[in-house]
């Protein structure tokens, strides 16, 4: 149903020969001089590098590489290791200073994969910690991470105002000695937003990463949910393609089991989500390939809401074809920034009604925002 498509580029081979060591990682062995050169330069402006040594490792072609790009991927490799080993203790730290709340603490993106050891984890660069907690707790756990080093990193009244009124989390904090930063989420999306996915059904369905601990994820269907909405209702694309490629970790892992597919789009209904679930589906289908059945794209066609009008349709996934590529000059046209410009429009304004969007807007133009802001 979802054809393969081709970024708008200057020259889409690049694209092509990336996504083949995306999907076929076997065929990496046969690369030219040339393609890996191309191959290196999108998959480091996509941060994708250590996945494309991961996947050359775990289908045996590493040593049938060249020289100069196994070297890189070599390395890519061991900065995302270390990254990974720097969040471990990073978690650690967290749930040391929250476990005694008595309550879900919700890891999210790459922390949750990494700590899950899911397949989205191998070769995924990290470097901000995501939380989900109850809206009712947020006193208690900003107090107690406060006690455990970290500190709002939000400078203005403003941006304070800005985050505790209509935002979906804390203003982010970090740590005073490490630096690393977290973001304490209260729900998936804004306050002011058009769609209010619920955090009690979310936590509801959350799993323990282990017995006894306060740390949890989010369940395989809305893991997938969450990684949908986050690629394709935000207004940021500088890793989109990063974002599929997370997706379709997650999709090919979480599919596998038998009441997956089944409850899928039910469950996207119920968290308010559908339309999210259709572009993200349609996407990761149409740049790398992953299969969902048919079945389920047919329930998606008939569920109210998800499939947009033919002409914004096409509209759409002319933009999207646009921005799910890494940004880079081999992969761009003439129209990339005017997509990556409406897309960035649409994303706050899909955050935000347009009074306290104008107002937010304007008040950034005099004021240099802090950081997330």
């Amino acid at each position: 149903m979802f054809r393969q498509v081709e970024c708008m580029s200057r020259d889409a081979t690049g694209l092509v020969t990336l996504r083949r060591a995306l999907q076929r990682p076997q065929e990496m062995a046969g690369f030219s001089g040339q393609q890996w050169d191309h191959v290196t330069r999108l998959a480091r402006a996509g941060d994708l590098s250590a996945r494309l040594g991961f996947l050359a490792q775990r289908d045996g072609v590493w040593d049938q590489i060249p020289e100069a790009p196994r070297k890189y991927l070599e390395s890519a490799l061991r900065v995302a290791d270390r990254q990974q080993r720097e969040l471990g203790y990073e978690v650690q730290e967290i749930e040391l200073a929250l476990r005694s709340l008595n309550i879900p603490v919700v890891l999210l993106k790459g922390a949750a994969y990494v700590a899950a050891d899911l397949d989205a984890a191998q070769g995924r660069v990290v470097s901000d910690v995501d939380v989900l907690v109850p809206k009712a707790a947020l006193p208690e756990v900003e107090a107690a991470l406060m006690l455990g080093g970290w500190a709002s990193s939000a400078r203005s009244d403003y941006d304070q105002r800005y985050y505790r009124t209509w935002m979906h989390e804390l203003p982010p904090m970090q740590h005073i000695q490490r630096g690393t930063v977290l973001d304490v989420h209260h729900a998936i999306m804004p306050v002011s937003a058009r769609i209010h996915p619920s955090s009690a059904l979310l936590l509801s369905e959350a799993i323990p990463l282990q017995v006894g601990s306060c740390l949890h994820v989010l369940a395989p269907i809305d893991m997938v949910l969450h990684s949908a909405t986050h690629l394709m209702h935000e207004g940021s694309f500088e890793q989109g393609m990063r974002g599929l490629v997370d997706l379709d970790a997650l999709l090919r892992e979480h599919g596998l089991a038998p009441d997956f597919w089944p409850q899928l789009v039910a469950r996207a209904s119920a968290l308010q989500l559908i339309r999210p679930l259709f572009y993200a589906l349609r996407h990761v289908g149409m740049m790398l390939g992953t299969v969902v059945p048919k079945d389920v794209l047919a329930e998606l066609d008939q569920t109210p809401g998800a499939r947009p009008g033919a002409w914004r349709l096409k509209w759409m996934d002319a933009m999207f074809s646009r921005v799910l590529c890494p940004p880079h000059p081999l992969v761009a046209d003439r129209w990339t920034p005017l997509a990556r410009g409406f897309l960035y429009l649409r994303g706050h304004w899909l955050r935000m009604p347009p009074g306290l969007l104008t107002l937010h807007l304007l008040r950034k133009l005099w004021q240099p925002p802090s950081r997330g802001a």
